[in-house]
């Protein structure tokens, strides 16, 4: 019998985050929801003066900070409150107010980076070097000037900027057909029921032990896209042009380059990713042949890729459990990041159980002015735990940056942001093989290690190449069909698994259901996060002198330097192959171990 989830107001009050400390009551939200209202006038009142003087740049940079650092409470506390029960109607429609109002404030401080571009270089420069003042604003300046180059006249910028709606049409086009109407037809379960099929029921039959099961929710999905084909090529093929469009306006010499300058990476890093992992394919053939094996299947298909190989998880913790393990994984960091730690577990940072209406999934949040909040979805099980503890790195990330950093470098850019999660996960599967000893655990440890890996370092570098493949070809004028994505995809996919790994034809059709591929060169980072993780993990885990302390200076700089120096200042220089060299060979001493491990199982 399925147990109902209880009511919001069910749950026990030490397992909710407490967000009276972000505003200690409602009304209080609503009044400084007001006040940040008012402020836009503040914002307008400084437009046309950032050139005057070094003072002044100084004046209005504090004055616009200054709203969007009291916007973020509003935003967070609104948005926390809706996320926790999202069925109130209250909460619904302060989310909807706070959202609308960061409109409003961006809108209203949309003039002040083409002001500061229309400062010249040159006096720029000396006020920088007269104006001690000034100087702490160095690193902020510099990333918005590091588009003069690219930025047009402000009547150019403000065409396209208008045009926006537009260029992002095909994307809004694709979200529609993917979430709302493509139809999926009906599918049995593992209980010979008939369910009709959605992505997140897909993604539970995918799974399956029953290979029947999996086969036929694998065709069942794939026939919807086919039955859509050219209008998902046309969906993105549009995007495609208008990331080409927009990168070749900015004067950039392709879409990458374009996407990339964002936050300084050089596009370097983007093709030795691709280079390094092409390289070590042999790895992701040798565990995708050992599935093969271990499945005991005569032919393995795009569809037995995720079943779990091991069987149910033999490892299972309630949240009490979780923390003390959890504290005890990251030990390695020191006992200041446990001091973080002990905080957001037991301090009411997190809200561990799930009730009627609460938002799927996980996350970290909050503002530079509060806890670095946390949203579970507690079940008992190893995954929950490697849930707690990726978001924890988010966390404590969030709160060394804030703690160090002031508010203007009081973030940190996406291409770090996984970097700290992961090297949790790092540390607790670490910490796992160290302390079991049963050899069905370590093999259930090693297997979704490999697993992650292979979904996450192969599998979006994979997505990557055809990202780059897709837009150099429009570049070059070439159309993108149905067929041709197909094609690529295809094959693409088939170099990437090997010869263990039967060919479906359906699965040349993957292209069509992937979201990432409208986000503009954004997927790479997941596999650079990751590869970058195990490189600095494994620093701090072979007692490497400073690792310890060069991976905290990493959590505490925020965005006072650029992604790639930041990295650099840690140990890991993401420019060279060598990081992602260290995460092939961890790769294959687990790979290694667990071929034994199984064979004797």
């Amino acid at each position: 019998m399925v147990e109902a989830l209880p009511a919001r107001s069910d749950v026990p009050t030490d397992l909710t985050w407490d967000l009276s400390s972000v505003f200690p009551s409602d009304d209080a939200w609503a009044a400084a929801f007001t006040e940040v209202g008012g402020d836009i006038d503040k914002i307008k009142a400084v437009a046309g003066t950032l050139g005057n003087s070094s003072s002044a740049l100084i004046a209005g940079v504090n004055t616009i900070l200054g709203v969007f650092r009291k916007l973020e409470k509003v935003y967070v506390y609104a948005s926390m409150k809706s996320d926790q029960d999202t069925a109130n109607s209250q909460y619904q429609a302060m989310s909807a107010k706070a959202k609308a109002l960061a409109v409003k404030v961006e809108s209203a401080a949309a003039f002040s980076d083409p002001e500061i571009l229309a400062i010249p270089e040159a006096t720029l420069q000396d006020w920088l070097a007269k104006d001690d003042n000034l100087k702490p604003y160095t690193q902020f300046l510099t990333k918005i000037t590091a588009k003069r180059d690219h930025t047009l006249d402000a009547d150019t910028e403000a065409l396209l900027a208008s045009a926006g709606d537009a260029l992002d049409a095909s994307a809004a086009t694709f979200n529609q057909l993917n979430n709302s109407d493509i139809e999926f037809g009906m599918v049995e379960d593992e209980d010979g029921k008939f369910v009709q099929l959605s992505h997140g029921i897909y993604g539970e039959l995918i799974r399956s032990s029953n290979q029947e099961v999996r086969h036929n929710a694998f065709d069942t999905m794939y026939e919807a896209y086919d039955g859509m084909l050219n209008t998902f090529a046309a969906t993105l093929s549009g995007q495609v042009k208008a990331h080409n469009f927009t990168a070749l306006a900015h004067k950039y010499p392709n879409a990458r380059a374009a996407a990339l300058a964002g936050n300084n990476i050089p596009e370097s890093v983007y093709s030795t990713l691709i280079d390094q992992v092409n390289a070590h394919l042999p790895l992701l053939h040798r565990y995708v042949a050992l599935r093969k094996k271990i499945l005991g299947l005569d032919e393995l298909h795009s569809y037995d890729l995720y079943v779990p190989i091991t069987g149910e998880a033999p490892l299972s913790y309630t949240i009490d459990e979780a923390k003390a393990e959890g504290e005890k994984a990251l030990a390695p960091l020191g006992s200041d990041y446990l001091k973080h730690v002990h905080h957001i577990f037991n301090d009411r940072v997190i809200d561990f159980i799930e009730n009627k209406n609460k938002r799927s999934g996980a996350y970290s949040g909050g503002s530079y002015d509060t806890d670095a909040f946390i949203l579970h979805n507690w079940h008992d099980s190893l995954d929950a735990l490697y849930t707690l503890v990726h978001e924890t790195g988010h966390s404590v990330h969030s709160e060394y940056t804030r703690g160090t950093q002031p508010y203007m470098y009081g973030d940190y850019p996406i291409f770090v942001a996984e970097i700290a999660s992961t090297s949790n996960e790092a540390l607790l599967t670490d910490y796992l093989l160290k302390t079991q000893t049963d050899p069905k655990v370590r093999a259930y440890v090693l297997n979704y290690y490999l697993d992650g890996f292979k979904g996450t370092l192969f599998r979006q570098t994979q997505f990557a190449e055809f990202e780059h493949w897709i837009h150099q070809q429009d570049q070059a004028g070439q159309p993108l069909t149905a067929d041709t994505m197909s094609d690529f995809y295809g094959d693409l996919n088939a170099r990437y698994y090997g010869d263990a790994l039967e060919r479906d034809d359906a699965i040349s059709l993957e292209w069509a259901r992937i979201p990432h591929f409208y986000y503009n060169y954004y997927v790479y980072q997941y596999a650079t996060g990751f590869a970058a993780a195990n490189a600095l993990t494994s620093h701090i885990i072979s007692g490497q002198d400073g690792a310890v302390d060069k991976y905290l200076g990493f959590l505490k700089s925020g965005s006072s330097k650029f992604a790639i120096d930041t990295m650099k200042a840690a140990g890991v220089d993401m420019t060279k192959p060598d990081y992602l060299e260290d995460a092939f060979k961890v790769f294959e001493a687990r790979l290694n171990e667990f071929e034994q491990l199984v064979a004797k199982l």
